[in-house]
């Protein structure tokens, strides 16, 4: 008796779980509307430019690049940042405000150093307030400690920020892509916090005096 309760009810949980499967695989197949470029584009294409080499289509959720542009509102008062190739669904990173972009291409990159890009949360970004030529303080936070690590790191690009919405509404608020210009042991120390950490960005002027400062963890909070 009691082997064939068992039986029982484990053929209930597997009918539960292959029910859940099927659930969450229809979820993923539920179709979006993305914009997907018809011909190629230049870098700096205005938005009515892109609006032009766009065309609306469905694709199944789980084929939807993170951060694809879903409506043309999403445009106003961009440029593509790169060149777009046909079949390309349109990401945000991959648009800016022009003056943006000419600001980015006036900035020097210091000779053996490397760009690394991290996407952040407006609040993490001085308030989405940064551009290209800004240097910044970079804090490292993991799970039991934040420090200012890096100072007076040269950002050369900023992509992504705020998007005026349709009808007068307030614009949304999206994250921001930041480059940062990094040394090879710098940059290892971004990309490691960036996949298991959260990263911070102060304003911090090229002149101002360096803070030396040590790890805040929660015993030292409040010392």
């Amino acid at each position: 008796m009691t082997a064939l309760l068992l039986a029982v009810v484990g053929g209930l949980l597997l009918l539960v779980y292959v029910a859940k499967a099927d659930q969450r695989a229809v979820a993923g197949l539920q179709p979006v509307r993305v914009l997907v470029l018809t011909k190629a584009v230049p870098e700096g294409a205005t938005s009515s430019e892109l609006a032009a080499a766009l065309e609306e289509r469905q694709l199944p959720g789980t084929a939807v690049a993170p951060g694809a542009v879903t409506s043309l509102s999403e445009l106003r008062g961009r440029v593509a940042t790169t060149s777009l190739q046909p079949g390309e669904q349109l990401l945000l990173s991959r648009l800016a405000d022009p003056a943006a972009l000419e600001a980015a291409k006036g900035v020097t990159v210091p000779e053996g150093l490397h760009q690394v890009s991290v996407t952040l949360e407006p609040q993490r970004v001085v308030g989405a307030s940064l551009a290209p030529g800004a240097t910044v303080g970079v804090f490292l936070s993991t799970k039991d400690s934040t420090r200012l690590t890096l100072q007076k790191v040269l950002v050369t690009a900023v992509q992504g920020g705020a998007v005026g919405a349709e009808g007068g509404a307030a614009p949304q608020s999206t994250p921001l892509t930041v480059t940062l210009a990094l040394s090879g042991a710098d940059a290892q120390k971004v990309v490691f916090t960036a996949e298991h950490g959260t990263i911070w960005l102060s304003s911090e002027p090229s002149d101002a005096p360096s803070t030396q400062t040590s790890a805040t963890t929660e015993k030292s909070l409040y010392s």
